[in-house]
């Protein structure tokens, strides 16, 4: 991914180079952080990417509260994902809090309870955005705990370190990158267990001058990419891969906070995910204040 970026980075200088625009030239003194590392006019600073379904979320966000469900079917089986969850930031650092309720249900038993509630932080360590801000890329780090509540469902502890990517192209394109290693901590058939997590999050932001549907600031249509492969225990390079086609809408703000509703359908990409899912939905409610 560092040199995907660096190459698209080059090109990036290239392109703009090219072009000239004295308007656009950079401003003095827009790098700040350990080693320069980090650009001040980054898009990424604003809070603005759009909140993924699937993919855990690596964009800052200051002031959020979200409510989510998942439903998905396999065959006869099926379950059913309810959370909630607060995300505070502090600079350019995010903290988050999930709590999230699952239950499935298979001809043979019903699963449920409350699952491992998740502590999250995520910080940039890099930014670059071209002379012209057609080009904006962050990479960052991020760690997250899973603590178990000794629930049906909640046994493991589960520690993620990541890296992720968010990248802005022009007024409109976003795309968001996210990388993890997991390992389940704790006794069981699942201790010990490591995979490989990874996720793709496309967006396309449509504001209200350009879609003028009433009480909508912004319109987003969005596909995601959420994978798993398994590093040990009979699962290594077990992958599976799943999509999901889904947007959000940014409503009017009420006061001080700002409601964004999201929907999706959720469907497997390869034979692998099929075995545990076959189609899905998820809603999504966020209330940025």
């Amino acid at each position: 991914m560092l040199t995907a970026c660096a190459l698209v980075q080059v090109t990036a200088l290239a392109d703009d180079s090219a072009v000239p625009d004295a308007s656009s030239a950079a401003p003095i003194n827009s790098r700040y952080g350990l080693f320069n590392a980090l650009d001040h006019r980054s898009w990424y600073n604003e809070g603005n990417f759009p909140e993924p379904f699937l993919v855990d979320d690596s964009g800052l966000e200051v002031n959020e509260a979200r409510l989510d469900w998942a439903h998905t079917t396999a065959g006869d089986s099926h379950s059913d994902v309810a959370s909630a969850e607060v995300e505070k930031g502090f600079g350019l650092l995010t903290v988050e809090l999930k709590v999230p309720f699952e239950r499935s249900v298979s001809p043979d038993e019903t699963l449920q309870g409350i699952g491992n509630v998740e502590v999250g932080v995520r910080h940039p360590f890099y930014q670059f955005v071209s002379p012209s801000g057609f080009f904006d890329t962050t990479l960052g780090a991020a760690f997250e705990a899973g603590i178990p509540v000794n629930s049906p469902v909640s046994r493991n502890t589960e520690l993620v370190p990541k890296i992720f990517n968010d990248l802005r192209l022009g007024e409109h394109f976003t795309m968001q990158s996210l990388f993890g290693y997991s390992t389940l901590l704790g006794g069981g058939d699942a201790g010990g267990m490591q995979t490989f997590e990874y996720g793709f999050v496309f967006g396309y932001s449509i504001p209200h001058s350009q879609l003028p549907i009433p009480g909508v600031q912004q319109f987003i249509p969005m596909f995601e990419l959420k994978g798993e492969t398994g590093l040990n225990q009979g699962e290594s390079g077990h992958n599976s891969l799943t999509g999901n086609a889904c947007f959000r809408v940014n409503l009017r703000s009420i006061g001080r906070v700002q409601p964004r509703l999201g929907m999706g359908f959720i469907f497997p990409i390869n034979n692998n995910a099929r075995a545990d899912v076959h189609c899905g939905v998820v809603t999504s409610l966020v209330f940025e204040y």
